[in-house]
């Protein structure tokens, strides 16, 4: 068994290869796309780093193995839904849409294994293909690799046709949105505009102490907020009394308060030119940060007090 980058990227190609010789109306088309999705994902998440395969065990005896060290016992990875939530967690371009239809291919996949149903008899490639493709796609780039690496030069133009042409639909319904709220919001009162946008930016100024981003909406042009996901490292800095702490935030849905609009996953944040990560900036004081204690604020007489009654309340059990 090997939880290495490269033997699982070379698995995964296999299985691709197997795939892409079936008819597309084969039923095993589908199980060995399935299949190598698994192989792929788990392969982006070795290469950054084999431990995160490793299912958390008390004796830490599938960490030891991802690390080379032995192991006791045989050895456990996570599961598929656990590999997707990881790659949910530390891939940018991985969106909730992509986790939720690589879990469906997955378990349809389980389904065609492990019960007398033919699961991909009903589930056809018009259901799948195109988030097989995408979610391929994003992980092949998180490795620095390819489509081209992974499928072969004609599938890969394939898919990368079809991507560019969905790319399109979103930039394109994302655009006519867009276009509807902007009308909508310029046909209201000079009046209206003004307090929707006031009330929008006191929201806004609201919403940014409770973690969210303030940008310009492209539609009216009023403060609206976009929330994300956090990922990579802390950076903590001191200045003075004050204990900065920034990290990096994937961003993933964008509400207009103003005019309405709203966005709901990367992909349609990137068409409307709100895409690319931001850096979220929180500030402590040291106390707060390391959990300190102010002796002065401290009630003596109150610990104490609870400290006799504890006390007299053990007795009183220990004599009953």
């Amino acid at each position: 068994m090997s939880w290495e980058r490269d033997p699982l990227w070379a698995k995964a190609r296999l299985y691709c290869e197997r795939a892409f010789a079936q008819p597309r109306d084969d039923p095993q088309f589908g199980l060995w796309c399935s299949l190598a999705l698994e192989l792929l994902a788990r392969a982006a998440l070795a290469s950054i780093s084999p431990t995160l395969l490793a299912e958390p065990d008390p004796s830490q005896n599938n960490l030891l193995y991802a690390l080379n060290r032995g192991s006791e016992k045989p050895p456990r990875s996570i599961t598929n839904q656990q590999v997707f939530i990881l790659c949910r967690r530390l891939f940018d371009e991985f969106s909730e849409a992509d986790r939720k239809a690589a879990v469906a291919l997955a378990s349809r996949r389980n389904d065609e294994l492990h019960s007398g149903s033919s699961a991909f008899d009903e589930y056809p490639p018009a259901h799948w293909l195109t988030d097989f493709y995408r979610i391929c796609c994003v992980l092949t780039r998180a490795m620095g690799e390819s489509l081209e690496n992974l499928f072969g030069a004609d599938e890969a133009g394939v898919a990368e046709r079809v991507l560019r042409e969905t790319q399109a639909e979103v930039r394109q319904g994302v655009a006519k949105r867009i276009g509807i709220h902007r009308g909508t919001f310029e046909a209201k009162s000079e009046a209206e505009r003004r307090a929707a946008s006031e009330s929008a930016e006191r929201e806004g100024s609201r919403l940014a102490h409770e973690r969210r981003h303030r940008v310009k909406c492209p539609a009216c042009g009023s403060v609206a907020t976009v929330q994300g996901e956090l990922f990579g490292p802390e950076r903590v800095a001191h200045e003075g009394d004050v204990i900065k702490v920034q990290q990096a935030v994937s961003p993933r849905t964008f509400r207009c308060l103003a005019c309405g609009l709203s966005l709901e996953s990367y992909a349609e944040l990137e068409a409307a030119r709100l895409g690319g990560s931001y850096t979220r900036t929180t500030t402590f004081s040291p106390e707060d940060y390391y959990g300190l204690v102010d002796p002065a604020s401290i009630d003596q007489e109150k610990i104490i007090q609870d400290y006799l009654e504890g006390l007299a309340a053990d007795a009183a059990y220990d004599n009953e």
